[in-house]
Order: C-alpha cells, then sequence, then structure tokens
C-alpha cells in the first residue's frame, strides 16, 4: 500500500527560496560613510511584489551605493557626449557658413581690403596639427607673416606695416604650443607670440574654466550658480565680481564627486624655448580674471605679478599684453603703461590698421586650429567677422 507523503511545515516552505531568485548575501561588511567608519552599515528594506504577494526584502547598502555610483556616471557620460556632439555640430555650421562666404560676391572686395590692414589672429592652443599646418601655408600665399618685434618698430617709427601683414598669437599658452605650433611655425619661419598665464607655469593645474566645466558636471555645486545646465556655468562665472567667482569656483572643488585630471603646463625652460624658436612671450595676468570684474587693487596685482614672474623667468620685462576674455579695461591700461608695456591685444574678432593708432588696444581676429581653410579665408579677409557683427552672433 503507498505511503502517504508528508506535507512541507509553513515555516519550512516560507525558508525555501524560490525558483528564479537567489538570496543576497549576508550584509556583513562595513563602509566608512555618514554613519562612520567601520561601522556595519544597517540593511535597507523594500516591498518586492512576487507571486501575488507582498514580501520584505533586505537590500545590501553597498549594492545600492554602487548602483547609484554607476548612474551617476552613465548620464555625465551621456550629458559629455550630448554637448560634445553639440559643439561638432556648431562647429560644421560655422564652416558651412565660411564655405559659402568664400564664393559670396564681396569677399574679393574683402580680401582687397583686407590687403590695407593688420590681421592678428588669436588661437588658443592646436588640437589638429593637420589642419593648423595647412593655415600656416596659407598664410604664407596670401599674407606676410611679421613677428611682434616688427608690429613694435611700426608703432615706434610710425611707420605702417607692409600690406597683407599677419601676426599669430596664442592666448592662454598651454603646452600644444610648445608641442605642436613651434615646430609648424619654425619649419615655414613664421613668427608669433605666445601670452602667459603665469600662476601656471610650472604646475599641473587645469585653466579654471576647463576646471569648473568637469567639476560642475561631476556633482559640484555651488550657491551663486543655480543654473539648470552646466552649458550656462562660463558665463554666469564670468558675469561675477572676482571675489564671488573664486568663492564659487571654492564650492564647486570641495561638492564635486571627482576631482578633474591633471593638465601638465609650460614650465620656465619652456618658455626660453620658444622665445629662441621665434615665440615671442607676453603677459597674460596671473590668474586670468575677467578684469572688469575685478577692483583695482586686483587689476593692479594681477598685471605686476605676472610681470615680475616673466621678467624673472625671461631675464627681461615682457613688452605686450593680452588681455583676458578680450576686453579693454582702462585701468588695466593704465597699469601697462607704468610698467612700460609697448602693445596691448583684444580678441574683438576685428582687423586693424597696419599703423594701429591705439598700441595699447589692438583689435585680433578669433580663429581656432581645426577651422576649415575656406572659413579661414573668409576670417583673414575680414567678411566673416563682419557677418557676425551684421547678425549680432557671438564669436565661437
Amino acid at each position: 500500500m503507498p505511503q502517504t507523503q508528508s506535507t512541507p511545515s509553513t515555516a519550512t516552505a516560507r525558508a525555501r527560496p524560490r525558483p528564479g531568485l537567489r538570496p543576497l548575501p549576508p550584509t556583513t561588511g562595513c563602509a566608512s560613510d555618514h554613519h562612520g567608519a567601520g561601522r556595519p552599515r544597517p540593511a535597507v528594506e523594500t516591498k518586492r511584489l512576487d507571486a501575488g504577494r507582498l514580501e520584505t526584502v533586505r537590500i545590501d547598502p553597498t549594492l545600492l551605493d554602487s548602483t547609484r555610483l554607476a548612474a551617476r556616471r552613465l548620464d555625465t557620460q551621456h550629458l559629455e557626449t550630448k554637448q560634445a556632439d553639440a559643439q561638432h555640430t556648431a562647429k560644421e555650421q560655422q564652416d558651412a557658413r565660411g564655405e559659402w562666404l568664400r564664393f559670396a560676391p564681396v569677399q574679393p572686395l574683402f580680401r582687397a581690403r583686407a590687403a590695407q590692414r593688420l590681421a592678428v589672429l588669436a588661437y588658443h592652443g592646436v588640437t589638429d596639427h593637420r589642419s593648423f599646418g595647412a593655415q600656416l601655408d596659407r598664410l604664407r600665399r596670401l599674407a606676410t607673416p611679421v613677428s611682434l618685434e616688427a608690429v613694435l618698430q611700426a608703432v615706434t617709427e610710425r611707420r605702417p606695416l607692409p600690406p597683407r601683414s599677419v601676426l599669430v598669437t596664442f592666448d592662454d599658452a598651454d603646452r600644444s604650443v610648445l608641442t605642436h605650433a613651434l615646430p609648424a611655425l619654425d619649419a615655414r619661419g613664421i613668427p608669433a607670440t605666445a601670452f602667459v598665464i603665469s600662476e601656471l607655469i610650472g604646475t599641473e593645474r587645469p585653466f579654471w574654466w576647463h576646471e569648473a566645466d568637469f567639476l560642475a558636471r561631476h556633482g559640484g555645486r555651488a550657491r551663486s550658480l543655480d543654473c539648470g545646465h552646466p552649458s550656462q556655468l562660463l558665463p554666469r562665472l564670468k558675469a561675477m565680481p572676482d571675489p564671488d567667482r573664486r568663492r564659487s569656483l571654492h564650492e564647486l572643488r570641495v561638492s564635486a564627486d571627482r576631482r578633474p585630471p591633471r593638465q601638465e603646463q609650460l614650465t620656465p625652460a619652456d618658455l626660453l624655448a620658444l622665445r629662441d624658436g621665434g615665440v615671442a612671450i607676453g603677459n597674460h595676468t596671473q590668474g586670468h580674471p575677467c578684469l572688469g570684474r575685478c577692483d583695482d587693487a586686483t587689476v593692479r596685482a594681477e598685471i605686476t605679478g605676472a610681470h615680475e614672474a616673466l621678467t624673472h623667468w625671461l631675464g627681461e620685462p615682457p613688452t605686450a599684453f593680452a588681455y583676458p576674455d578680450g576686453g579693454h579695461d582702462p585701468r588695466a591700461e593704465t597699469v601697462l603703461q607704468e610698467l612700460g608695456y609697448r602693445l596691448g591685444f583684444l580678441s574683438d574678432h576685428r582687423l586693424g590698421p597696419r599703423l594701429p593708432s591705439h598700441p595699447l588696444q589692438i583689435s585680433r581676429l578669433q580663429v581656432d586650429s581645426t577651422t576649415s581653410i575656406r572659413r579661414f579665408d573668409t576670417i583673414l579677409s575680414g567678411l566673416e567677422p563682419a557677418y557676425r557683427r551684421w547678425r549680432r552672433q557671438e564669436v565661437a
């Protein structure tokens, strides 16, 4: 006679793991968080609906932390990818506009007018050495590259520069000026000028605007920067009084999840190598503030501090200055005159006269090493800058 199978007890059935579910490991680990280092964190309880029944499930808090961190990193990577795509699209649109302007009926008129003007090109490093080399080759065919010393001599002797004169300059002077720009310039015999942020020389600190952008994209917050998108961060920082900018940058550093990567800067020896290679060294202040947002004492300290440091490293005082953020400041001009500066450069995206009428307010054209040759031509002729002013567009 077959034996009757015994029915398991209710307690045993509940203890048995259900198919498809794996028991969580015991929460015996420790985490150093706000509960205190070395103390076990209590497991998090949540509700789960399984087979029509509501059960309480214990979740390891370290598993939650890792999941949240992974989700945050994915969100950050997605945001950075979207911004990079937007920047690439904007550049393509700018280059397309430049190609269209190159064939505009007025381009020959602008090119003829530019022959009687001084074009000072303002780069910010070199990210594409092939494109930069093509631009330099274009300059050799269409223009007359001149040195900072030639511009200074023209101002001193009150004698205009040759027709189609072009001066190549670099703001901020990151290491690409030494590693990429100098070999290309030297191979073609083209002189240039690099304007230096003195407090970065010999360090591995990133530029403050790159640092602020990175910190904001990695959880950094500041009380005065309650903006909806990191793309609005830099304009807001630049619009602040300088003490507020510095305080907000400190708050971003304290609150961010990650520190920005190091950025190797030029050294004093590199400055001498650039000068020996035909790249003159100029003053770009100590820390690159927006001078219009600084008080009188800060304006003076930013200029004189950089002047003294450069004089020490170079063995001679610099004679040229580039205004941070490109705008003229009358107080800065007064300090420059007291220190014996002869040339000062703006970033107003304009051509200037072959004999500068205001030597401490010389116009410059903003250009990038990745700019297409056709757009480069329209910038050099002054047509693209004129089109932007007509459309009231910001310079990219």
